[in-house]
C-alpha cells in the first residue's frame, strides 16, 4: 500500500480503514449558553474560606524542657501554658490558644536561654578550678625559695 503525496487526494480504501464502524451524525454547534440536552448550562462557584492552621501548643518542646531543662520551674510552667493552650484548640478558642501557646513559646526560650547560660558558667568554673589546683599542685612541688639542698 503507498501513501498517497499531499497533491493527491486519499483513496477510498483509506477512508474505509480510518473510520470503522457506522459513520457519525454531522456536528451541530451548540447555541451559546445550551449544553447537549437543550437545557441552559449553569456553573456552580463554591467559595471555601482558606483553612487556617491552628496555633501550636508546643506541648513536646515543653515536655522536653520540663525533663531535662527544668530551671527555676520555667519548664513546668511552659508545661502548664501548653497544656491551656491545647485544651483552648480543642474548643475551638483559638485566640486564647495562640495566646497560651505563645507563652509557652517563650517560657521555652527563657528556660533554653538559661540552661545554656548555666553550663557555660559550669563549663568555665570547671576549667578556671582545674587551672588553679594545677598551679597550687606545682607550686607545692616546687622547693621553697633560697633552699638548695642539703648543705
Amino acid at each position: 500500500m503507498h501513501r498517497p503525496r499531499a497533491s493527491e487526494p486519499p483513496s477510498p480504501e483509506m477512508d474505509r480503514v480510518r473510520t470503522p464502524g457506522p459513520a457519525l451524525p454531522p456536528y451541530n454547534p451548540l447555541m451559546e449558553g445550551m449544553d447537549g440536552e437543550g437545557k441552559t448550562r449553569s456553573t456552580v462557584v463554591t467559595v471555601e474560606t482558606p483553612l487556617v492552621p491552628p496555633p501550636r501548643d508546643h506541648l513536646a518542646w515543653s515536655l522536653c524542657t520540663t525533663l531535662y531543662a527544668n530551671v527555676c520551674c520555667l519548664g513546668f510552667l511552659a508545661l502548664v501554658f501548653s497544656v491551656k493552650s491545647r485544651d483552648r484548640k480543642v474548643l475551638g478558642d483559638y485566640s486564647g490558644a495562640l495566646s497560651y501557646g505563645s507563652t509557652a513559646k517563650y517560657l521555652n526560650i527563657t528556660a533554653h536561654l538559661i540552661n545554656i547560660f548555666l553550663i557555660i558558667l559550669i563549663i568555665a568554673l570547671i576549667a578556671s578550678g582545674t587551672i588553679v589546683l594545677a598551679n597550687i599542685f606545682n607550686h607545692h612541688q616546687q622547693p621553697p625559695p633560697g633552699f638548695f639542698g642539703p648543705t
